[in-house]
């Protein structure tokens, strides 16, 4: 079952945003702005610093609990925990906190980088870190910066923004070639079919189709992240390191 939402409210996420993207503001406004995502740069920084090799899993907001796919999703944050990753998600209801609420059911990590929105958004209550950001670009960052993999789950706008961002910057080589995982075959139907169709038309390289796995089974997923994300980069357990009072971390 997926949550209404709600038309009753102002789509304005953040007037300094809105701003900037509305064209050439002072010089002043725009040395300002730039400070600002700057600081919220380093807050990300520093929070994600010591959790470790992330697999981020995205995915709708609007899922209810009694959802087959909040269900799925469920069980891969278990999944992607056990393998030893923490989990990160952008941190608010739905798909996201059921990801996060798996990786707590076994004792794992879970992380999120929640935007903070006038609807929809706030975090979920299975977060052990979470940050809440002003601006989606910084957020989008982040949510790549510090995983070795992408798990897809049903979504809606965002959700694909996220998809095909990781996609565009394996295919560019700006990012490294970590594992992509889409999930729920009957969901992404038409949008496998239309990829396949970029293809076809040489938009894409025939290639490109290997940057991704379609599947529907948690334990083919956790085989490809196993193979091309932990053997593919050699990741090894061993004790985190801790934060630092030194260093204002803790």
């Amino acid at each position: 079952m997926k949550k209404e939402q709600s038309t009753d409210f102002a789509p304005l996420v953040n007037p300094e945003e809105e701003a900037f993207f509305a064209g050439p503001q002072t010089r002043w406004k725009e040395f300002k702005f730039v400070i600002k995502v700057m600081l919220e740069f380093v807050r990300g920084f520093r929070m994600l610093h010591f959790v470790g090799p992330c697999v981020t899993v995205f995915g709708s907001a609007r899922f209810e609990e009694d959802d087959k796919f909040y269900r799925l999703a469920v069980n891969v944050g278990e999944r992607v925990s056990k393998m030893g990753f923490a989990v990160m998600t952008g941190g608010g209801p739905g798909i996201m906190e059921a990801a996060n609420r798996g990786a707590k059911n076994v004792g794992g990590k879970s992380v999120g980088c929640n935007i903070i929105l006038p609807f929809e958004q706030h975090p979920n209550p299975y977060l052990d870190k979470w940050m809440d950001f002003k601006y989606f670009f910084v957020r989008k960052v982040l949510l790549s910066k510090y995983s070795y993999a992408f798990v897809v789950m049903p979504g809606g706008f965002g959700t694909l923004d996220e998809f095909f961002e990781a996609l565009t910057l394996i295919q560019t080589n700006v990012m490294r070639r970590f594992p992509v995982v889409l999930m729920c075959s009957d969901f992404h139907e038409h949008l496998y079919e239309y990829i396949h169709h970029l293809a076809e038309y040489g938009t894409i390289n025939k290639e490109d189709l290997d940057l991704f796995l379609l599947t529907d089974s948690v334990e083919e997923m956790e085989e490809h992240l196993r193979k091309y994300a932990i053997e593919g980069y050699g990741l090894k357990r061993k004790v985190p390191v801790e934060p630092s009072a030194v260093l204002g971390e803790k």
